[in-house]
């Protein structure tokens, strides 16, 4: 999956997989089926995937009407490593993210 977004090219193809993101079940309008990636030239996050009418993924379809879809979302650093707190391995975690001894 390929999107031009504010100027940066994002693709599935080209960027590290951090993690998988999978919830709910088929039917479920919170059905979310993407992936955590990661540029490798500008080390930006961004979500490619699809999900239902209640995820990040819906797509209006006119007044208070909406549906499942799928895209690429650019997202922050500090929300890259939430999902990926919640989502990768503490092995994927330690290859994206710097982690400290508690």
């Amino acid at each position: 999956m390929k999107k031009i977004i504010n100027g940066f090219r994002w693709d599935t193809e080209t960027a590290d997989k951090v993690c998988d993101i999978s919830e709910g079940y088929a039917g479920d309008f919170r059905r979310i089926d993407a992936a955590l990636y990661r540029t490798r030239r500008a080390k930006k996050f961004f979500i490619a995937g699809e999900g239902g009418p209640m995820t990040m993924f819906a797509k209006s379809e006119g007044q208070n009407s909406w549906t499942g879809g799928s895209g690429i979302i650019p997202i922050g650093d500090d929300e890259a490593r939430e999902y990926a707190e919640k989502y990768a391995t503490v092995e994927q975690i330690e290859k994206f993210f710097t982690v400290q001894d508690a």
